[in-house]
């Protein structure tokens, strides 16, 4: 019985931790849309992106779609392989991809 508690546990840890990622992805897609509205860059949404969020850089991907002319509807979408890494869980599921996406009119 003890060790169905503990494996649950862990299981609910990694649920939360995954959930804790996905709102820094959302919260990593607004920053990156505040940015790129002044500064129509991948550069600067990515480093703004990065920067607000505190995500593991080699795991987010920033990317521009529509125009880049003031006026213009820009989309950021962020996107982010979390890591599964809680013990004996994070062996039982693979990684789980989050993506957020921002439009914004660019300034």
């Amino acid at each position: 019985m003890v060790p169905v508690v503990v494996l649950l546990c862990l299981v609910v840890a990694q649920v939360a931790a995954v959930a804790t990622d996905a709102v820094l992805v959302h919260h990593a897609a607004r920053e990156a849309a505040r940015a790129a509205a002044v500064e129509p860059d991948g550069q600067v949404a990515r480093r703004a992106a990065l920067g607000a969020a505190g995500l593991v850089p080699s795991r987010v991907g920033v990317q521009l779609i529509g125009g880049r002319v003031a006026g213009d509807t820009l989309t950021v979408l962020v996107e982010y392989s979390a890591p599964t890494e809680v013990p004996l869980v994070g062996r039982l599921i693979d990684d789980v991809d989050l993506t957020a996406e921002v439009a914004v009119r660019v300034e």
